[in-house]
């Protein structure tokens, strides 16, 4: 009998989180975002934003380096993703176009813990994004 107790107890919760209707401590806990899905908040105008430091080695090694100020502590020295912050190798995000990546730059999304990046130029910004459109896959020790 005991047993079943506990075992509707935890179906009990586990239902709860994957709803996200359970709190703990005043705070909602939620299921974890799909990735990608903020970048489909997009306007559609973006996806034809074109880098104009795209492919330049120059704007790839400033881009490394503000990515090393700004986005290494919660993306890795590597790009794959601490924690909650996703990989930014992922099949998702190496599918974004320029456009794309620089409006999520500029528009961040607080809810998932990434915040707007909108108060540097368009020109780091735009460097930020050559550099991550120059990593590889998942897996792969490109850049």
């Amino acid at each position: 009998m005991k047993t079943s107790k506990v075992s509707r107890r935890v179906t009990a919760l586990a239902a709860l989180l994957f709803t996200g209707t359970a709190t703990f401590g005043g705070n909602k806990v939620r299921p974890p975002q799909e990735p990608g899905a903020e970048l489909r908040k997009a306007p559609r105008a973006a996806s034809s934003w074109r880098n104009p430091y795209g492919g330049q080695a120059d704007a790839v090694l400033a881009g490394k380096k503000l990515f090393g100020k700004h986005c290494v502590s919660c993306h890795g020295e590597d790009a794959a993703g601490i924690d909650k912050a996703p990989s930014l190798r992922s099949p998702v995000m190496r599918s974004a176009t320029a456009g794309v990546l620089l409006w999520f730059l500029k528009n961040g999304n607080r809810r998932e813990g990434m915040p707007s990046w909108s108060k540097l130029p368009d020109q780091q910004l735009w460097q930020l994004v050559a550099y991550l459109q120059s990593l590889g896959s998942e897996g792969s020790a490109s850049q």
